[in-house]
């Protein structure tokens, strides 16, 4: 039980300090990158309304206006940033559990507790896994750029995360030739297959525009990681200390 409540202390406190630091990193990197873009889609759809017919503006219109009243997003401001915050603060804890599970996994193997370098090492582990992988075939998209279906590209992204994190686990904890390959086979799998992806992609979103947008998130989910992986591995060891007395 002490072990159970050492988890979930240092996971909730990793996660929402490290949430509301993102979030902070957000509005300077991504969402002004993200505004700009929903200028230009904005743009597109007006422009899109001048060039289509009166009867087909009146059909659109009718049906803009049911998907509205349908689908509900926070105001821009305050309210908008809130459930930013909310989301990345519940992605911190819900991430840091994880990495609290496998340093439970870990101290109770080696008996020794978690130190910070170390946690900061499977923080940069999380990176590779979730975002250098999944990133290299789906990279991230601003708003107004065209994706293929929605469906294809989670199978696609989870069976990244996965190889991925499988070729990792053969290759450092396997430590022998054969894990080694079968490893390296695992991570190229899924890029191998390919991501799936439009064969024509038609968008008024600058192309610099979307590569500054891929370094801002890459910037950021770095800043995640590595922060995540330190404080939980040290607030981990810090919890843990009565159980491992």
């Amino acid at each position: 039980m002490s072990t159970f409540r050492s988890i979930v202390f240092s996971s909730v406190i990793a996660g929402f300090i490290v949430g509301l630091i993102v979030t902070a990193a957000q509005q300077f990197g991504t969402v002004p990158l993200i505004l700009k873009a929903e200028v230009y889609e904005k743009a597109a759809e007006h422009k899109h309304e001048a060039a289509a017919p009166p009867q087909a503006i009146l059909v659109h219109d009718h049906a803009e206006h049911d998907h509205g009243a349908e689908a509900w997003e926070p105001r821009d401001g305050l309210e908008r940033n809130l459930y930013t915050a909310g989301a990345n603060i519940l992605t911190g804890i819900g991430f840091a559990l994880l990495l609290c599970g496998f340093f439970s996994v870990r101290s109770g193997a080696t008996g020794e507790p978690i130190s910070w370098h170390e946690g900061l090492m499977w923080g940069l582990a999380g990176f590779a896994v979730f975002t250098i992988a999944p990133g290299l075939g789906l990279p991230p998209e601003l708003p107004g750029v065209p994706t293929a279906p929605l469906l294809s590209r989670q199978i696609w992204w989870v069976t990244a995360v996965l190889a991925t994190s499988a070729g990792l686990g053969l290759i450092v904890f396997r430590r022998s030739m054969p894990a080694a390959i079968a490893g390296v086979v695992l991570i190229m799998l899924p890029h191998l297959i390919g991501a799936p992806e439009l064969e024509h992609v038609e968008t008024n979103v600058p192309s610099s525009l979307s590569h500054q947008f891929v370094v801002a998130v890459t910037l950021t989910s770095l800043v995640f990681w590595s922060l995540l992986g330190g404080l939980t591995s040290a607030a981990f060891a810090y919890f843990d200390r009565p159980a491992s007395a």
